[in-house]
């Protein structure tokens, strides 16, 4: 059969796994265990932490040869019998491989304008970046001189000025000012040296012993390191480089000398992000798809989708702007920050919808971010539906109310500790409100003419 038949054919048929995708969640990497964090020893990945705990709030792209026909990221070319990976079933796995990896000759984002997109996500209020440079089935999003598995070199695209896409991207992130990081998958299911095609492929690890294949195990980790030391070296200054894929290592790949040469070279005080392998190299944890259930006194983001997938599929259920809005104020509260995936289109742009949600959230914080960014966490950091942050100095106190989707705006606020004394005021408009303490209780009086939709509020604590 004609290979565009096919791809046309299975571009419908595949339309239904977004929906399936949407309902099942996908692999999720659970955070870290909280007794194995372990504090830097550069002073300047310790600055740069610091730095990066302050911005609250940003953004993870997924974008790759899984936008165009709009289905879970990477994992459906992976043979593992589970709900939430799904393929067409009419297919045997090794030709829906090729489909799969033949999709490199349909991605052709020519509507790309990365200067749209750190506008939106600048307007939006985000203040970090993350972009996947390769995920795990290995096709790249930047021009890699280790592999034509790429959108530089397969394709259309290939032929457009712009094809070195992941450089444009993190170039106009950085012009706006944005902390930039790179994604990167440590696992490779394209690369021959970890799915090699003597073997089948049962799951996501190699498909081969090391012991008895060491020049195939070290002729994978050469080419991880390799491509990891061109883009930390060619695409940088980077902040932060993100790893994906726990079920390799750092210690796999020899990443302590890949993170040595990068932060004497163009990337001093790099964030190293080796996610759910806790030490030395995960110098911020990343629970998924969730927030802790408690406060925490180390670093940490919580990385959530603003619909229910990474990356983009038709007819997603986008999360509302308030509730983005309550998972940024819990992060926050919590001691974290939250990374919200956004998934560009196969054309490169990114959906009206999710400019238009994003726009909101970016409202309420040019009114309200007092209480979001450059926060850090109180004694008492909830009550009910509201959040507490404070200052640095500990001189100011916050208090956002998130706002539950649809509920009935309350006449008044009410919570256990953070006193106030003196003035209290809502920070839209800088309004002052009436309150009044009653023993360990606060009462807070709300404006009559207040639109329902959360609500952040500044005071003096009294002790």
């Amino acid at each position: 059969m004609n290979r565009k038949i096919v791809i046309s054919f299975l571009l419908a048929a595949v339309s239904t796994l977004g929906a399936v995708a949407q309902e099942v969640q996908g692999f999720v990497h659970r955070q870290s265990d909280a007794s194995g964090y372990e504090w830097p020893t550069d002073t300047a990945v310790l600055t740069n932490l610091e730095r990066w705990r302050d911005q609250k709030f940003g953004v993870l792209f997924h974008m790759g040869l899984y936008s165009v026909p709009g289905i879970v990221e990477s994992w459906s070319i992976c043979s593992e019998d589970v709900d939430w990976i799904g393929r067409n079933q009419n297919m045997p796995y090794d030709e829906y491989k090729r489909w799969y990896y033949a999709l490199a000759d349909s991605l052709n984002p020519t509507d790309f304008n990365p200067d749209e997109w750190a506008r939106i996500m600048k307007d939006a209020g985000m203040r970090y970046m993350i972009f996947t440079t390769k995920h795990h089935d290995g096709f790249c999003m930047y021009d890699s001189k280790y592999t034509d598995f790429s959108i530089a070199k397969a394709g259309p695209f290939a032929g457009d000025e712009r094809r070195d896409f992941a450089r444009h991207v993190f170039d106009s992130f950085r012009n706006e000012g944005f902390m930039t990081g790179a994604y990167f998958s440590k696992p490779d299911w394209h690369c021959e040296w970890f799915w090699n095609p003597y073997f089948a492929t049962p799951n996501r690890h190699i498909n081969y012993k090391k012991e008895r294949h060491p020049d195939w195990w070290k002729n994978y980790q050469d080419f991880t390191a390799n491509q990891l030391d061109e883009i930390l070296g060619g695409y940088g200054p980077f902040d932060i480089v993100w790893l994906d894929g726990g079920w390799i290592t750092g210690d796999d790949i020899g990443l302590d000398a890949i993170l040595e040469r990068a932060r004497k070279g163009a990337n001093p005080g790099l964030i190293s992000v080796d996610r759910s392998i806790k030490g030395r190299n995960e110098n911020y944890q990343t629970p998924e798809r969730a927030i802790p259930d408690v406060c925490l006194d180390y670093p940490w983001e919580s990385c959530i989708t603003l619909s229910n997938d990474w990356g983009w599929v038709p007819n997603a259920p986008y999360k509302s702007p308030e509730k983005v809005i309550a998972l940024l104020a819990e992060a926050t509260a919590k001691g974290g920050c939250l990374l919200l995936g956004v998934g560009p289109t196969a054309r490169g742009t990114i959906e009206p919808a999710v400019e238009e949600r994003l726009q909101k959230v970016g409202e309420w914080l040019r009114r309200n971010g007092g209480a979001i960014y450059s926060t850090r966490t109180t004694e008492r950091y909830v009550d009910g539906d509201i959040w507490f942050t404070r200052s640095k100095d500990g001189k100011t106190r916050y208090a956002v109310y998130a706002w539950p989707d649809g509920a009935e705006m309350p006449s008044e606020l009410t919570w256990t500790g953070n006193l106030p004394k003196g003035r209290l005021v809502m920070l839209d408009g800088n309004r002052k409100l009436s309150y009044k303490v009653d023993g360990d209780r606060v009462t807070v009086k709300l404006p009559k003419d207040i639109k329902p939709g959360p609500v952040a509020l500044r005071f003096t604590p009294a002790k």
